[in-house]
């Protein structure tokens, strides 16, 4: 599986398109402009990729401000974890606080579901139930490739803030130790801000949670 990084928008969120026998999956879309977005869509293009969906780690605002960009150029199905679904039938109201104008979806994703073994086309995903930053909270990880895509739970020497609706430092906490640190050391970290890491160096590094 091959991992391409986009860092956009206003938050500098991290976009990823992941590539595997020519088809393509896009993680947590936040494109604030078409130049961002013409980026992924030209390599979509250029590399005749079959794209087939766009899963999200979780629906902070940030993490969404591409979505019907995408969705109108490309119809293709959207999951979300459907642990609680308040942020993202929410959306205008997230986009009003950091003062941006959107508008709330009119329609439900597909479930996400926290599984061992998810599959879509040829990727297969451990996918991860991780809250505290947000009540929605999911990791990917890919054993094959030996990462994982974690979103706002954990970052290089970091976690994700938790001063959003139902956040919980102490249950991030908890997310990061039993369900992150308990990937192999050398699983490489693909955040939703900033540079990538591992686990092994955020058990030894991360002033937050130490492993």
């Amino acid at each position: 599986m091959q991992i391409n990084c986009f860092t956009v928008g206003p938050f500098a969120e991290n976009t990823y398109l992941l590539t595997e026998e020519k088809q393509a999956l896009i993680i947590d879309p936040g494109f604030s402009d078409k130049d961002e977005f013409s980026q992924v869509r030209s390599m979509l293009d250029s590399r005749e990729l079959h794209f087939l969906a766009i899963l999200l780690t979780h629906a902070h605002v940030d993490h969404l401000f591409g979505l019907s960009m995408v969705l109108d150029h490309f119809d293709v199905p959207v999951y979300l974890s459907d642990k609680d679904r308040y942020l993202w039938k929410n959306f205008a109201s997230q986009a009003a606080l950091f003062g941006f104008r959107a508008r709330d979806f009119n329609f439900e994703p597909k479930v996400l579901p926290v599984a061992k073994d998810w599959t879509i086309g040829p990727f297969e995903f451990d996918i991860r139930y991780t809250p505290g930053h947000s009540p929605d909270h999911l990791a990917l990880y890919h054993e094959s490739s030996g990462s994982v895509i974690a979103g706002d739970a954990l970052f290089k020497e970091g976690v994700g803030r938790t001063d959003l609706y139902k956040g919980n430092m102490s249950l991030l906490k908890t997310s990061i130790r039993e369900q992150l640190y308990t990937l192999p050391d050398e699983t490489v970290v693909y955040p939703g801000h900033g540079p990538e890491t591992t686990i092994g160096h955020e058990k030894q590094a991360n002033p937050f949670v130490t492993g």
